[in-house]
């Protein structure tokens, strides 16, 4: 659970997205302290890409507020953006860009120049192994790698908050455990929210999770709450089969998002 004498660096307060009469998600509410690793855990259609857009600024939400290290993403956008590396589940990737090439764009267009530019990039190429690709076409790497280039890109200016939309999916095994690696690493300097409906990736990486059924919260929690490896998935089903946080079943129905 979350550590309230820790310095809040990821917060929904309230947060609701509505589509005319669809409902996206409503009353999202959460607070991630600083150094939490946070497993953001639905069904695919459930609101977790909805969520991850409001608290990164990609999207506005229609009633509540969202904060980034204390500053709203709304009113405070700009220095919001300073604190958070965000990576999106197809990342802003050009393809007739090289690594280095699109590193350099994304690095002048947040103000980095001269020096610090050409420390930052090679600092997080040695992070996210990208030494031996960084003059081929983005076009031309495979899946793990553009997914390492993106992470890099998120991680150039060093922010102190990653959100992560699905950042393993497509992967093969191998790509995803080198993945996993590279986030835990992470986790000990950054505050994470990564959003997955795999349940063994949240276990593997996260402190704390975070359930989202129906565009609405219906568990926060350690993992171990949920259960033992044999009762987890069990516990999954039924939270996400029925919705409940009452005694009364959530209504399915259409979600407007692709996760």
């Amino acid at each position: 659970m979350a550590n309230s004498e820790l310095k809040p660096m990821i917060e929904a307060r309230g947060l609701s997205k509505y589509y005319g009469s669809f409902v996206a998600i409503e009353d999202v509410t959460f607070s991630i302290p600083e150094g939490q690793v946070v497993a953001f855990l639905g069904p695919n259609g459930a609101g977790k890409s909805t969520t991850m857009k409001i608290l990164s600024g990609f999207l506005s939400a229609s009633e509540g507020t969202a904060f980034i290290a204390g500053l709203n993403v709304t009113g405070d956008r700009l220095e919001a953006s300073q604190k958070l590396g965000y990576l999106p589940e197809d990342g802003p990737l050009y393809n007739g860009m090289t690594p280095k090439e699109l590193l350099r764009f994304f690095g002048q267009a947040r103000g980095i120049d001269g020096r610090a530019l050409s420390e930052r990039i090679d600092s997080v190429v040695d992070q996210c192994a990208l030494r031996e690709v960084l003059e081929k076409p983005i076009g031309k790497l495979s899946r793990g790698y553009r997914q390492r280039v993106g992470l890099a890109q998120a991680l150039l200016h060093d922010p102190e908050v990653l959100i992560m939309d699905e950042p393993t999916a497509g992967l093969d095994p191998n790509q995803i455990r080198d993945f996993r690696a590279n986030i835990m690493k992470l986790g000990k300097s950054k505050t994470i929210l990564i959003s997955t409906h795999i349940l063994q990736e949240a276990k593997a990486v996260a402190d704390r999770l975070l359930l989202i059924h129906n565009g609405k919260m219906v568990f926060d929690g350690q993992p171990s709450e949920l259960g033992n490896e044999a009762s987890i998935e069990e516990n999954f089903y039924r939270l996400t089969d029925y919705g409940r946080t009452d005694g009364n079943p959530v209504k399915t129905g259409g979600s407007h998002e692709t996760e």
